[in-house]
């Protein structure tokens, strides 16, 4: 295999990564059950294409397979959300937010603590702990971390959630990109206040516009917390949230 080898600099120090060695830390699209679900999603449906002698399954004699494929961006897998998840700004999508699509992201691995409610909460204090770096995304791993986080079942179980001023510091720091193995960065059900990402996105003329949120991803326990490249991918399309492939690089300083 080909070595393709880059270097960059950012806050004044080089550091130089490895294009041929990605980390992929999202979760595959599976049709049917085998993925993760959240909010009540239906699941991922793939669907053959007829239309009268054609038939889109080279399984079922076909001469190529043509499928459509029904999913709930937010509910089915690993997916990146503006702003416009919770606005009602028409302009709020993907494809008009997400311009830069490489940054610098540092990955802390956070143990949710258990809360006077029985909630499950990432508490600032542990978030402060384990944070090393001024980095413009922020990877979160929680733990216990295993693979059933691939096909987990979430709706109605009230999953661990990030306290709110986790969501304010990021703001302040300035960390553009937010990234978590859960459902969701506010708890399932909280009344409509989304306390995280009101604080993460910011409101009124202080919109983090080019902000984004990554829920549902999976990162090995293989995978050690520190510094890494991060590379977002989504599709270009028109909606607030689209399923996303975000994928990672080691680096070294160079």
């Amino acid at each position: 295999m080909t070595k393709m080898i880059i270097n960059f600099t950012h806050q004044g120090k080089t550091y130089q990564a490895d294009l041929s060695q990605p980390i992929d830390i999202s979760i595959p699209l599976n049709e049917g059950i085998q993925n993760p679900a959240c909010y009540w999603a239906d699941d991922v449906n793939f669907e053959v294409i007829k239309s009268g002698d054609f038939i889109g399954d080279v399984k079922q004699g076909g001469s190529v397979n043509h499928k459509k494929v029904t999913l709930t961006p937010h509910g089915n897998g690993t997916h990146t959300e503006t702003y416009g998840h919770i606005s009602s700004d028409e302009n709020a999508t993907i494809h008009n937010l997400l311009k830069e699509y490489h940054c610098l992201a540092e990955l802390i691995t956070i143990e949710p603590a258990s809360v006077e409610n029985g909630d499950r909460l990432l508490t600032i204090d542990s978030f402060n702990e384990k944070r090393r770096y001024s980095t413009e995304a922020m990877i979160i791993r929680t733990l216990p971390n295993d693979q059933q986080k691939l096909s987990k079942k979430y709706s109605g179980t009230n999953p661990p959630y990030l306290d709110a001023k986790i969501a304010e510091e990021l703001n302040q720091t300035g960390v553009r990109h937010l990234l978590v193995d859960l459902p969701s960065v506010d708890r399932e059900v909280d009344g409509g206040k989304l306390s995280a990402h009101n604080a993460f996105w910011g409101s009124g003329s202080s919109i983090r516009k080019e902000c984004t949120i990554t829920e549902l991803i999976y990162v090995d326990n293989k995978i050690d917390d520190g510094l890494y490249l991060l590379n977002l991918q989504t599709l270009n399309i028109v909606l607030d949230a689209s399923p996303s492939r975000p994928v990672i690089y080691k680096l070294e300083l160079y």
